[in-house]
């Protein structure tokens, strides 16, 4: 009998540079500034910084609040 094993991927925790900017439909270059800018805090386990699924989360939760705080404002 052959041994078969079950081949799974598991979820991704974190995304590189380029992922993370993909995942944001944003350029490298505008992570890069956002990160410079704290709003996103990449994780540096690595000798290259990754970027966590939980802060991209974070980063599209709080700048959303932002927006919306902003366009409440604007219509009174």
């Amino acid at each position: 009998m052959q041994d078969q094993r079950i081949l799974f991927e598991a979820p991704k925790l974190a995304l590189t540079r380029v992922e993370a900017a993909d995942a944001l439909n944003i350029s490298p270059a505008t992570l890069d500034r956002l990160t410079k800018r704290g709003l996103l805090r990449p994780s540096r386990a690595t000798r290259r910084p990754i970027y966590s699924i939980m802060e991209i989360e974070r980063f599209l939760r709080e700048t959303t609040a932002e927006i919306n705080a902003e366009l409440e404002r604007a219509s009174f």
